[in-house]
């Protein structure tokens, strides 16, 4: 029933077309060139706006396929329409029908239609939604063209002359001037210019390597005049982190696990009550990580870990020249040797790395002699202390949502006698390409540590912070 409704539909447009005559007489007369490329409507077209009834029974409506020569007014709710225009059920003008819908039918191909309805099963389409109300109607008319046309194409193959693989070639266009040297009208052919064909050259390469880089640039400000009511200082915060993580492409070496990661953070802020400095360092942390294995079972493979950390610059506490930290100062190296799980998700947005290395070997050094070396743990005199024991480590990255992401690490040694553990967590926030939050929380404990005078914290050290600013991502995943 819905077919027949179609096709009688394209035949009533088809028969406007042809001046209110009779369909047949628009595919049996001769067409040229000019005809089918340059259509003008009939003269005598005095409206062929179609009116959709309004439904019954929370049915779809149905389009009146009135005769063409009995179209000799619309029946207007809001005054002149259009012509060539559809009128749906709330009676609301819809964008005119293109021309082509009025030439010649050409056969290009046939569809699957698409069958998916955005309008409720029992209702109409959806006019009242603000949001996809104007995606309903558009869908639900130009679905409803192109089912006439494949339905008359179907049902009446004889009618349809022409199909777009032997379409004539389009008329020749002629450009006339007046010759200035003989005062004549000169009639010149404008040549066809045709777009040059340009061959798509693939290149395929396989890619061994995988990079990612990630890079941030966190700040803070805060400005009091001298007179505020409340008192205050002037504040700037200002945190650099750097991102470079490079490992061996698993679709080609599905045996071997490398991977590699470099990190720098670098916190600043202003330092209104140190007399000696403008500034001081909340942050430097340098730190390189290395992964290598060889494939044992499904997730775990045969593995070497290796760990480097220390800062660049020098640190000092307020209001004196001693020093808190400077390069290798302390810095400290771990090696050990065990297995590792290594797990991602076919969507790649969750990874997890945990390594178990039974036999570690752990370096503390403190170079820098204006340092008390003591207090990593090495002897008074020496600069640097060597450990053997266990460490374990787990790497997480959890992109929860395209927009937000959680970088996890944990690391711990003990020599059965000694023992220290990192955990730090990035929360990081995308606002757009270029602006982000982040949530950064680093916790740390180490009984060689001097108990703090806080007993809430003794061997427990905890740094948080939380700030806004520019960041840049590239990846080759």
């Amino acid at each position: 029933m819905f077919r027949t409704f179609l096709s009688g539909l394209f035949l009533t447009v088809l028969s406007l077309v042809s001046g209110f005559g009779q369909t047949a007489s628009v595919f049996g007369a001769p067409f040229t060139r000019s005809e089918i490329y340059n259509y003008q409507f009939p003269s005598n077209l005095i409206t062929d706006s179609l009116e959709l009834l309004s439904p019954a029974d929370g049915k779809m409506p149905v389009m009146s396929a009135l005769p063409a020569d009995s179209l000799v007014a619309d029946s207007l709710r809001f005054g002149p329409l259009p012509i060539d225009s559809l009128l749906n059920t709330m009676y609301v003008p819809t964008t005119p029908l293109p021309s082509y819908y009025f030439r010649p039918v050409v056969f290009d191909s046939y569809q699957l239609l698409d069958t998916i309805r955005i309008a409720d099963a029992g209702g109409d389409v959806a006019l009242t939604d603000p949001v996809y109300g104007w995606l309903a109607t558009d869908f639900y008319h130009n679905n409803l063209i192109r089912r006439a046309k494949q339905s008359f194409i179907v049902n009446l193959p004889a009618d349809v002359r022409f199909d777009e693989a032997s379409l004539p070639e389009p008329p020749k266009k002629f450009e006339a001037t007046v010759d200035p040297n003989t005062a004549k009208i000169v009639i010149a052919e404008l040549p066809v210019k045709e777009a040059p064909k340009k061959q798509m050259e693939a290149t395929f390469g396989r890619r061994y390597w995988l990079r990612t880089f990630n890079s941030s640039v966190q700040f803070s400000q805060a400005f009091v005049s001298p007179n505020w009511y409340q008192g205050g200082n002037n504040n700037i915060n200002v945190l650099v982190n750097l991102f470079y993580n490079v490992k061996l492409n698993p679709a080609f070496h599905k045996k071997l696990l490398f991977e590699t990661t470099f990190q720098y953070k670098l916190g600043m802020n202003d330092a209104p009550n140190d007399s000696l400095r403008n500034y001081s360092i909340s942050e430097d942390l340098f730190q390189f990580n290395l992964l290598a294995g060889y494939k044992a079972s499904k997730y775990w493979y045969y593995s070497t870990n290796v760990s480097f950390k220390t800062q660049f610059l020098h640190n000092y506490k307020a209001n004196t020249r001693d020093l808190k930290g400077a390069f290798l100062s302390p810095g400290e190296l771990n090696v050990g040797v065990g297995m590792t799980y290594n797990y991602a998700n076919p969507k790649k947005t969750f990874t997890l790395d945990a390594s178990i290395s039974p036999f570690s070997w752990n370096m503390k050094t403190c170079v820098n002699h204006r340092m008390d070396e003591t207090s990593y743990g090495i002897k008074e005199g020496r600069k640097s202390v060597s450990q053997y024991g266990s460490n374990a480590e787990a790497k997480l990255l959890w992109v929860i949502r395209d927009n937000i992401s959680l970088r996890s690490r944990v690391f711990v040694f003990t020599d059965y006698d000694y023992a220290y553990g990192d955990w730090e967590n990035t929360l990081s926030f995308n606002i757009n390409r270029f602006l982000s939050t982040q949530i950064y929380v680093h916790m740390r404990y180490d009984t060689s540590t001097p108990d703090s005078d806080d007993a809430d914290w003794r061997k427990f050290q905890l740094k948080e912070i939380l700030s806004f600013g520019f960041a840049y991502k590239f990846s080759s995943i």
